[in-house]
């Protein structure tokens, strides 16, 4: 069943609503958490951030976790050597953020620890502290990659470090 109060959110959601939460100087900083990070260990991570669903797809019941793993295939997230790739993907309209990891990474790292790093991350996004948030939640998965995929001698960067603004 169609849940009108979400379709008429994504529908009237504004489409630069993005840029506001988002200006260049944050992704900006996004950006250099990115690469930052990715020298610590040798995983990869991609950033991003969707202002709302298509219409459509809302009225399929498509969730903000579904749409985190569409994103995740589309972005070719999963296209590493080592199967080390993690997305961190921003609702913005659903105020949901779903952190997926590759195959590789969920042998050693269970989807509890992903899904404390998201809520946290959601907590500042309420209070309107998007760049915390953000550089929070990077810093969070640095550690645990970090704990558990130490670099290699060819660290090599496989993905885009730039935050992904997903239009549909």
């Amino acid at each position: 069943m169609v849940n009108i109060k979400r379709w008429f959110r994504h529908a009237l959601m504004p489409p630069w609503r993005w840029c506001v939460l988002f200006p260049k100087k944050v992704l900006g900083d996004i950006e250099r958490a990115v690469k930052h990070s990715e020298h610590r260990h040798s995983g990869e991570l991609r950033f991003a951030v969707e202002n709302a669903l298509a219409l459509s797809q809302v009225w399929r019941g498509v969730s903000a976790r579904q749409r985190a793993l569409e994103v995740f295939s589309n972005l070719r997230v999963w296209d590493t050597e080592e199967n080390s790739g993690v997305l961190i993907y921003l609702s913005l309209v659903d105020r949901e953020v779903h952190i997926v990891a590759d195959r590789g990474i969920t042998r050693r790292v269970p989807q509890s620890e992903w899904d404390a790093i998201a809520e946290a991350m959601q907590k500042e996004f309420r209070k309107g502290d998007f760049l915390s948030g953000s550089l929070q939640g990077i810093e969070r998965i640095t550690m645990l990659l970090a704990a558990h995929f130490p670099p290699g001698a060819d660290n090599r960067n496989e993905l885009p470090n730039k935050p992904v603004i997903v239009n549909h």
